[in-house]
């Protein structure tokens, strides 16, 4: 849907600069990334659960996103991993990307994986179930979405969350684009990400589910803008309730040559159907070394705070995944 109305925020959500570096590339220079994070905080165990995966450049061996993982920390800063899983887990797929993992009521822990579908070269979602997150496994994957499923040409990049008995699940999906010609429909899934070709555009869609498990495609909720800086991409991320709205944190990029280098937006909405956005002539926050990304922001209550982790561009072009604390109270807008 369109934005319902638009406003300038010049507000720095925090400073990259100074914050605390979680994890590091297991390599300096560009495309030796580590991050995509999801973070789940659960007060009863005070406890942090990460995932995160790792990347390298392509051409690179194992490259692109060869891994994903799951760390335990009890202060949020400091993490052990507890599983991993190699791409290769998710029938022998290219790369494996951005999950969410929830808790549902009765204390079963699920895993919402993207990653390349080898049969297709498009990314789709899986999910897996268990105890613990130390015991997912792979084989045991569900299906949840594939790009065929929704009429798109991927789907990835899954963040979930239970509202009121409902499960949302907001994703980066690549809609059909209008006109296709006979070259860029042979192109357009040669490299195995669509979002990397400039053909197709990133915008974000719903879906939700009564039980966690079997879901409802509900559509586009909040598509690139016609011109700006978020006009090729705009990825929901993450969103935090405060008051009677909902804080939205976006990937936003203005042409594909920033794919993979995607910056930071703010927004808000009531019903998560409509938003309005905040971060109107630029993003809300950038790092200081190579392209200046912050993308993959996720937004993380605890107490009175916000535990911001992310995946931040360093000047030797690498990415690394850091965290960043603000007071809750500073994103009261209702």
């Amino acid at each position: 849907m369109r934005d319902a109305k638009t406003y300038h925020y010049p507000m720095t959500l925090f400073d990259p600069e100074s914050a605390h570096v979680v994890l590091e590339p297991l390599e300096a220079g560009n495309g030796h990334w580590v991050g995509a994070p999801c973070v789940l905080y659960l007060p009863d165990e005070k406890a942090f659960y990460l995932y995160y995966r790792r990347r390298r450049p392509r051409g690179e061996g194992t490259d692109r996103g060869f891994a994903c993982y799951i760390a335990r920390s009890k202060d949020g800063k400091h993490f052990e991993d507890i599983w991993s899983a190699p791409k290769h887990a998710f029938g022998n797929s290219p790369s494996v990307e951005k999950s969410s993992l929830v808790r549902d009521a009765d204390g079963r822990f699920l895993l919402f994986v993207s990653y390349v579908d080898n049969a297709d070269n498009r990314w789709r979602i899986d999910m897996l179930e268990a105890d613990t997150p130390a015991q997912f496994d792979p084989a045991l994957r569900r299906p949840v979405f594939t790009a065929a499923d929704i009429h798109a040409e991927g789907v990835k990049d899954p963040f979930v969350i239970n509202i009121g008995g409902l499960w949302h699940m907001i994703a980066s999906y690549a809609p059909p684009p209008a006109v296709v010609d006979a070259s860029s429909r042979e192109a357009m899934h040669a490299t195995a990400d669509i979002y990397n070709t400039g053909i197709a555009k990133s915008s974000t869609g719903l879906a939700i589910s009564g039980d966690g498990r079997n879901w409802e495609w509900q559509g586009d909720i909040f598509a690139p803008r016609e011109q700006g800086w978020d006009s090729y991409c705009s990825r929901i991320s993450s969103l935090v309730r405060t008051g009677q709205q909902w804080v939205v944190f976006y990937d936003g990029s203005a042409d594909v040559s920033q794919n993979y280098e995607e910056q930071c937006g703010l927004a808000f909405s009531a019903d998560l159907r409509t938003f309005t956005r905040l971060s109107v002539n630029g993003p809300v926050v950038q790092s200081r070394g190579g392209s200046r990304s912050v993308r993959y922001v996720d937004a993380v209550p605890v107490d009175d705070d916000l535990y911001f982790y992310y995946e931040c561009a360093r000047a030797d072009g690498a990415h690394d995944l850091r965290l960043s604390i603000v007071p809750r109270d500073v994103f009261c807008l209702s």
